[in-house]
């Protein structure tokens, strides 16, 4: 059986990156993807610390370090008044307390750069149009039932697929997605059509009364990548739907003109509806575990998605390295992985209630918090996030050393 690959659902980001991963220690892996092409939908995406020592970690991280877009910095707009809130600097500081970048890519970019480094690798085989619905297992093995029919045989199964993972629905069965209300509408802009006095290198964030707009730079500076958010209390979920510009500028009529006038300049509007779920104590079932958006989807808040599903792939990969019992070395990554992930879940909540979307007298007094906070504070509050590799559980060594000091 130990001649088996490890089968893995879902040949998205989460996916390849484990894939790579295993493959790294010597491990052969299948991807089974449901989509007739291996690809990715969207636009951008932010790469905190933390994607990049995961991108060191699974061998790709000069690849992935060209394609991305260095930022200067994190700011945070008054959507109402349009006057900065607060800007957090990414410079060499930044750099040198978390020992990475930050920066922000191209979804696709990202994908293509784990595709690649797949398809060179002989030990990770890659197949399309081939939808796992459902498994089996007999103690030393799982079989997969493809949607065609088809049965396919592995030593373990990982459900990288998504937030609709058919492996979940069997494993946890907890149903639908949460649907969050809040509807996102995603457009990618040309440079010389952005606001040349918006034109910033950093990761824009302009928070008002139940909207928000995002934009940051793309693709060597030839793009900008343009999200906007607002709550319309929309019921059911929705990925990728073309929709009318006049649909998107419903939601930000009463925005400061400064803040009306970058989604006019957006183009080719497509419309997502904001789902997750509730954070879960299991995700393992003896040789099938979960990983990424299947284990733990979380709203975009905290620009951590991704990022926390190449977190996986590293623990994942490392305790199948140092764990000759496969079913124990599964646990163990639940173990390292689940309150970790938890904790992003529920603070991405909290970050579109407190820091997005409040109005009046809460925005205020987000805006007088926020104003306080020096570029020390903000590296302190987010040493938890950026200064793991994914290896050390819930929190970074610095932080359980400073635990440990004020005891």
């Amino acid at each position: 059986m130990t001649e088996l690959p490890i089968l893995i659902a879902g040949g998205g980001i989460g996916g390849l990156a484990t894939a790579i991963g295993l493959a790294q220690k010597g491990v052969a892996s299948l991807v089974l993807e449901r989509a007739p092409e291996l690809g990715e939908i969207g636009a951008g995406i932010q790469l905190g610390p933390n994607a990049f020592h995961a991108f060191d970690y699974l061998g790709v991280g000069d690849q992935a370090r060209d394609m991305a877009v260095y930022i200067d910095s994190l700011r945070l707009m008054d959507a109402m008044s349009g006057s900065e809130i607060t800007r957090i600097p990414l410079d060499e500081g930044f750099r040198t307390r978390f020992g990475n970048p930050y920066a922000v890519i191209h979804r696709g970019d990202l994908h293509g750069v784990f595709l690649k480094a797949c398809m060179d690798h002989p030990l990770v085989d890659l197949r399309t149009s081939a939808e796992v619905a459902d498994y089996d297992q007999d103690g030393s093995s799982v079989t997969v039932t493809l949607a065609s029919g088809e049965r396919v045989t592995g030593r373990a199964l990982i459900g990288a697929d998504g937030l609709w993972s058919n492996i979940r629905k069997r494993l946890v069965g907890d149903g639908a997605p949460r649907v969050s209300g809040h509807t996102t509408y995603r457009s990618v802009i040309p440079t010389k059509d952005m606001p040349e006095d918006l034109r910033w290198n950093a990761a824009t964030l302009w928070a008002g009364p139940k909207c928000h707009i995002v934009h940051y730079p793309l693709k060597g500076w030839k793009l900008f990548n343009l999200v906007v958010t607002y709550h319309n209390d929309a019921p059911s979920p929705e990925a990728g739907v073309p929709v009318t510009h006049d649909e998107v500028k419903i939601g930000f009529q009463h925005v400061n003109p400064v803040a009306r006038e970058i989604i006019d300049r957006g183009q080719n509007w497509k419309r997502w509806v904001l789902c997750d779920r509730d954070p879960v104590e299991n995700w393992v079932d003896g040789r099938v575990a979960l990983l990424g958006d299947a284990a733990h989807p979380m709203l975009q808040y905290f620009a951590q998605g991704a990022c926390m599903a190449m977190e996986d792939a590293v623990a994942l990969a490392a305790e199948l390295e140092r764990t000759a019992d496969l079913e124990t070395a599964l646990q163990n990554y639940q173990a390292l992985r689940r309150l970790r992930t938890a904790r992003v879940q529920l603070q991405s909540r909290e970050i579109g209630q407190h820091v997005y979307h409040p109005a009046g007298a809460h925005a205020a007094l987000r805006n007088a918090v926020m104003q306080g906070k020096t570029a020390a504070d903000w590296y302190d509050a987010v040493e938890w996030l950026y200064g793991s590799t994914g290896l050390e559980g819930a929190v970074s060594p610095e932080t359980r050393r400073a635990a440990k000091a004020a005891r």
